[in-house]
């Protein structure tokens, strides 16, 4: 199993540029199921294993999928399957937004429930509810959806649940009603930049989507979608990952290819922690100086604070001159990372859905391990800020949503290699382990 061995204490410093968005790009992939002719063209599409998981399931799904570089070509060679199996499913929970497509276009589909997720609960009745709404027939059984319908109709729906609206199953739905008859009108749709691209690379596929970017958008369904090439947007939570890497580390790092505007909450809060911060047509430059103020922050649907870079943030307030409060209200059981933080060092006390930080001069180098991908973003942050060695264990979760992380870091000054830990030498001391 591989883990990190970080040595941290080193200021970041240079240009690194963003790859495509890893939440934009697997909706995207399964909206080649909805096509009747031609190709999709995906650009910037990032070199991840949640990337290559969904490969594998349109693979099954009849897609021939390929590949050169950062560009992939999807072709619809066989619609005979409509089934994604529990073990493909299994390994990644994105891969349940081929069921939109699959209901929208094959009008059947059988797509195994993706589990439990260390974050918390994360059901998926929202989607079937929307599915349900344009006239599939939706049952749950022995673990898998089972959907199908001899014809879809547009109709009205809400689709906001006890933390707001859904993303996937925004995308979910929204695929499905582009091909049925009718006007379908989706109120608490969700707002993310990843699901207007989504609604966006629709339209140009031959979709007719109205109010997209606002959370009710309406779908006047089409006959027939096609192929056409579409450039993916701007990983906003990597460029937030390396903004949180850069302040900590009392760096001076231009972050390249982003779109600002997709992180001005993040954007604000490092402002107000004492992040000296500049911003240009598609790029932000962060200046750190290791030490900062305190900032309270909940995390909320965009274009709030994103649950995505809790972790980070908190990371960063451990280093805060202070008392912070982060409040989880989107996924309230995600502080797994919060004992990790503890064993470098940190003063963090979980209250129900609030982590209260007590800032600290100095974190230290110890064996972590990470619970899930933005966990392991978080821990990595505090890692290169932290006095000593940091082994990061299970990085295999970082390699589900940063491309090539190890190496970008190491460019920009970081000392930082990854090491393959033995299995009966994982709870050794950290230099014996590797």
């Amino acid at each position: 199993m591989d883990a990190f061995l970080i040595e941290g204490g080193r200021p970041l410093r240079g240009s690194v540029e963003v790859r495509g968005a890893k939440n934009a790009a697997l909706p995207m992939m399964a909206a080649a199921l909805l096509m009747d002719e031609g190709k999709l063209v995906l650009r910037r599409v990032p070199n991840l294993a949640d990337i290559k998981s969904m490969v594998l399931v349109l693979q099954q799904l009849g897609v021939r999928v390929d590949r050169r570089g950062h560009e992939m070509t999807l072709q619809v060679v066989s619609e005979k399957n409509c089934r994604a199996p529990y073990e493909l499913v299994s390994k990644m929970r994105a891969s349940v937004c081929v069921l939109g497509p699959l209901v929208g276009k094959r009008r059947q589909a059988e797509v195994s429930m993706p589990g439990g997720c260390s974050i918390g609960d994360r059901p998926i009745d929202l989607h079937l509810k929307g599915l349900a709404a344009l006239g599939a027939s939706v049952a749950v059984e022995r673990g898998y959806v089972i959907a199908s319908a001899r014809r879809l109709a547009g109709n009205s729906m809400y689709l906001g649940g006890p933390f707001g609206s859904t993303v996937t199953g925004t995308e979910n739905v929204l695929m499905a009603a582009v091909l049925a008859p009718g006007t379908t009108v989706i109120e608490c749709a969700a707002c993310e930049p990843e699901v207007q691209e989504v609604a966006r690379l629709l339209v140009r596929m031959g979709a007719r989507i109205d109010g997209i970017g606002s959370p009710r958008l309406t779908v006047h369904g089409v006959r027939k979608l096609r192929g056409c090439t579409f450039d993916i947007i701007p990983d906003r939570i990597e460029a937030g990952t390396f903004m949180a890497a850069a302040a900590i580390t009392g760096g001076d790092v231009s972050i390249e290819r982003v779109d600002p505007g997709h992180l001005m909450c993040v954007t604000e809060c490092l402002k107000q922690a004492g992040a000296h911060i500049e911003t240009g047509p598609d790029w932000i430059r962060v200046i750190g100086n290791g030490m900062f103020r305190p900032v309270s922050v909940a995390t909320l649907p965009y274009p709030g604070f994103p649950t995505d870079m809790q972790a980070q943030f908190m990371a960063l307030m451990t280093r805060g001159e202070g008392i912070s409060i982060i409040t989880e209200r989107i996924y309230p059981e995600r502080f797994h990372h919060v004992p990790e933080f503890g064993r470098m060092g940190a003063n963090i006390r979980r209250e129900g859905p609030s982590a209260i930080v007590i800032g600290t001069k100095e974190l230290s180098g110890a064996p972590v391990m990470a619970s899930d991908l933005r966990a392991a973003a978080g821990l990595l942050v505090a890692a290169l800020a932290a006095r000593g060695e940091t082994l990061l264990q299970r990085v295999y979760h970082l390699d589900r949503g940063y491309d090539q992380i190890e190496q970008r870091l190491e460019a920009l000054g970081a000392r930082i290699r990854r090491v393959d830990l033995k299995p009966e030498s994982r709870s050794s001391p950290l230099r014996e382990a590797v």
